[in-house]
């Protein structure tokens, strides 16, 4: 069946609406290929352009393009932000722990978890509040950590 066979018979209406010209008769089938992605030569043409493109903007009009920036993950999952609070809970000030002085870790998280109250009741609010605890290079550590690493207490 060709294109105006599929259309309805729609190539004789179009034949009246403009003589010389004849509608195409190609296969349906022609129409339902899927285009091949695009060959290397044709993507770093496309790169030049755009690198092209963005220095026309950042010189003719001080435009400059969007920088990929690094942007915090936390290591637990982002539901854990989605967890309310206990009723009337206020967020202690937690005594900072940086790891240079003469604290040890254990008693830095055992005053944490005593500081949390009512919240250490539930590990997914340990694990979101712990790193108001934390300066300095204990911090650093933290915010290093890959993204989804810590799902329980026991894992941070």
């Amino acid at each position: 069946m060709n294109l105006g066979q599929q259309v309805g018979g729609q190539q004789a209406v179009a034949n009246l609406m403009f003589p010389g010209d004849r509608v195409p008769q190609r296969q349906v089938e022609a129409y339902q290929q899927v285009p091949d992605p695009q060959p290397a030569h044709r993507q770093n043409a496309n790169a030049y352009w755009a690198d092209k493109i963005a220095e026309v903007m950042r010189d003719q009009f001080g435009i400059k393009p969007k920088v990929n920036t690094y942007s915090y993950r936390t290591p637990y999952p982002p539901a854990y932000d989605l967890i309310p609070l206990p009723n009337q809970y206020k967020v202690p000030d937690f005594t900072k722990f940086s790891g240079q002085d003469d604290t040890s870790t254990m008693e830095h998280v055992n005053r944490f978890i005593i500081q949390c109250g009512e919240a250490a009741n539930r590990d997914e609010l340990r694990v979101r509040l712990f790193s108001s605890s934390l300066s300095g290079s204990a911090f650093t550590w933290f915010i290093s950590l890959p993204p989804n690493s810590v799902i329980t207490w026991a894992d941070l």
